[in-house]
């Protein structure tokens, strides 16, 4: 069975993003942008990996779905690029988007979580939930796995990597990898 798989980075009071969906506060390091391409090279978007010495078509090693909700997808529209991971199935969580004009790109519009459990039904690598928090918040009883790359800074406010009811919901670290500008990768399994 496919596992559900959020991948992302956080603050040190655990943010996302900045208010306006900003995330260039994180401290670059370029053996961190190395080890990415090597062992994730499906969460480098693919409008962007000719910029960083990638092939377009670089094959995926994980995950070959990304579940997004719409404040991800859309710093991509902001620039003109309608499917930012067409190296993947991507799919949208979006009650108010209305509609993607890229049919590369699916909507769904409701019941998040029946959908990834449907998807986590079909064959094929596993599934990326590459974010927002609100989207995180509500699948968080299908995640089953976490690679949270937390990273020496404090935002202050922003998009939080969890936005919704208390729900504790233990997790077990089963590895941790630090780079050189101080994030430190840590990999976390359901317990």
């Amino acid at each position: 069975m496919r596992k559900l798989v959020y991948y992302v980075g956080v603050s040190l009071d655990g943010y996302i993003a900045g208010p306006a969906g900003e995330f260039d506060f994180y401290p670059f390091d370029a053996e961190m942008v190395a080890w990415t391409k090597a062992d994730y090279p499906e969460f480098v978007p693919t409008h962007i990996r000719p910029h960083v010495g990638m092939a377009v078509d670089e094959p995926n090693k994980r995950c070959d779905a990304v579940v997004m909700g719409r404040g991800t997808y859309e710093p991509a529209l902001s620039i003109d690029v309608t499917s930012p991971y067409a190296h993947m199935k991507q799919y949208v969580v979006s009650s108010t988007l209305g509609r993607i004009d890229d049919p590369a790109v699916e909507l769904v519009e409701r019941d998040p979580v029946g959908f990834v459990r449907r998807l986590e039904q079909e064959t094929g690598g596993d599934i990326w939930l590459a974010g927002g928090g609100k989207l995180a918040a509500a699948l968080l009883g299908e995640i089953d796995e976490m690679i949270i790359k937390s990273y020496p800074v404090v935002a202050g406010g922003g998009v939080p990597a969890f936005s919704g009811a208390f729900r504790p919901t233990l997790f077990t670290p089963t590895e941790r990898k630090e780079f050189g500008n101080g994030a430190l990768v840590t990999w976390f399994t359901r317990a």
